[in-house]
């Protein structure tokens, strides 16, 4: 994707232009951003998923039992029809997992990368409905599917915003509105971090939330740590081999401080590690259980299907990314990591990039020993599968 070219999606602009101005900055307002567009699910099939185990889903009541009631699903069929006229929503997280015409939707936003993209939940709303005044510590594109949406804006939010007493809803105390728009079908609001905002449901309405991963400060250090201890024995320790007499001996003095930063810098300052870590982290499927394996799979026989005419395609719930190291590649797939021959770049930007892989555009990667088994081993690890399964 040309990074100069003008964008419908954005209104015009080019991704260049947007990201320089109001990504983590600013929102943006996009007046049919995809024209015309009708959701691929309706209503009802939003319910239907909400009724499965494996989907996570929830209910906020405005006015339930008691103020902002939350319901956690997976929902029995009659909970909708115990429900009041108004002033309720139905939110389903990853729909974009279970149902490939909403995934399809994230091919508009590959001018960003798609290891940040979390997933598309999409919310249903009686008129009224509203998850009440709140903020996001992630980036969000803001979908109108169906009906039509009232959203403002207000202020920069921090750990310090004053919340309402709610065991479960981070619900602002304080709304300070400064903008305000009624969005309707194929309209489009992007949202930095942090920016107060509160949506209201005109009628019966549909919202696709485009999310984006943002590990915290205290994950990274705390799962890339946990990581890098796989990889240090118990022998690495603290040492104080060039240590003087003190004059002190209950002062913890400077020098101890800076062999103990040498201690951690030695380590913390891996790139090969810190990029492996990162790439598994950032690949970590919301639904480890989809990603089914491993299956037993036999390479002569999987290339002879390819040949003979399968398809093979991504797993919904699989993530996919890659990297150079030096002259070697790292692949990273579903929260695990491997190494590959430089050779492989090509069929790794395919396999990450393509909708379906066959014998067409696979072409004489199917003749090269490495480019078979990295197949072969992808669908063992269940991140591709055969079209008909």
């Amino acid at each position: 994707m040309n990074p100069d070219t003008p964008l419908q999606l954005l209104g015009g602009i080019t991704a260049r232009e947007f990201l320089r101005d109001y990504w983590q900055k600013k929102p943006l307002l996009i007046r049919q951003a995809i024209p015309d567009f009708e959701s691929p699910i309706d209503a009802d099939e939003l319910a239907g998923l909400a009724l499965e185990e494996e989907v996570e889903s929830r209910l906020i009541i405005e006015n339930g039992e008691r103020p902002w009631e939350l319901r956690r699903g997976p929902f029995a069929e009659d909970e909708f029809s115990k429900l009041p006229e108004r002033e309720w929503t139905l939110l389903v997280q990853a729909v974009d997992q279970f149902v490939p015409e909403v995934s399809e939707l994230l091919e508009n936003f590959r001018f960003l990368p798609s290891w940040r993209i979390d997933d598309v939940m999409i919310s249903y709303a009686a008129p009224g409905g509203s998850v009440g005044p709140h903020f996001d510590n992630y980036d969000v594109f803001l979908l109108q599917g169906h009906g039509k949406r009232n959203w403002k804006i207000g202020q920069m939010c921090n750990t310090e915003s004053p919340l309402l007493a709610h065991a479960d809803l981070r619900i602002l105390a304080e709304f300070e509105a400064t903008d305000e728009w009624v969005l309707e079908p194929g309209d489009m609001l992007y949202l930095p971090p942090r920016l107060a905002h509160c949506g209201v449901a005109v009628d019966d309405c549909m919202t696709y939330s485009v999310g984006f991963r943002a590990p915290s400060a205290a994950e990274v250090l705390t799962h890339f740590t946990d990581f890098l201890s796989q990889f240090l024995s118990d022998e690495e320790r603290y040492t104080d081999a060039d240590a003087v007499p003190t004059t002190d001996p209950h002062q913890i003095q400077r020098d101890a401080l800076d062999r103990l930063k040498g201690l951690l810098a030695e380590h913390m300052s891996d790139e090969r590690l810190l990029l492996t870590w990162f790439g598994q982290f950032m690949t970590e499927p919301r639904y480890p259980e989809l990603v089914v394996g491993p299956e037993e799979v036999e390479e002569d026989d999987f290339i002879n299907d390819l040949e003979q005419g399968a398809i093979l395609i991504r797993n919904p719930s699989a993530r996919l990314a890659w990297s150079e190291v030096d002259d070697d590649l790292l692949l990273f797939a579903s929260g695990q990591s491997r190494y590959l021959p430089g050779k492989l770049r090509e069929l790794l930007k395919m396999i990450c990039a393509a909708d379906a892989l066959h014998a067409d555009n696979l072409g004489e990667w199917l003749k090269d020993e490495d480019g078979r088994g990295l197949l072969c081993e992808l669908v063992k690890q269940g991140s591709l599968g055969f079209a008909d399964e």
